[in-house]
């Protein structure tokens, strides 16, 4: 099983460890890629790919943990894209 697979599989899972660092990785390896939309955007951050389907979030901050809700929120985005 490769680091994709088991970063994939582990995200699946809904963990409340899942760090941004994976995500990023998980996102880039699906065709994503980040766009922090510039200096005034903050902590924001969108994920675009090559067809145009959007993710938007925020960093997290203090921590590098991902939120329980925005895993939710992008599993549900990338299933109805059929993406997983």
């Amino acid at each position: 099983m490769s680091r994709f697979d088991k970063i994939l599989k582990r995200f699946k899972s809904e963990p409340r460890d899942f760090t941004y660092e994976e995500l990023i990785y998980l996102l880039n390896n699906l065709g994503f890629y980040e766009n922090s939309k510039g200096h005034t955007s903050g902590s924001r951050v969108e994920f675009k790919d090559l067809f145009g389907r959007k993710l938007l979030l925020h960093k997290p901050h203090p921590n590098n943990i991902i939120k329980p809700y925005i895993i939710k929120s992008i599993i549900n985005s990338l299933k109805e894209w059929r993406i997983i």
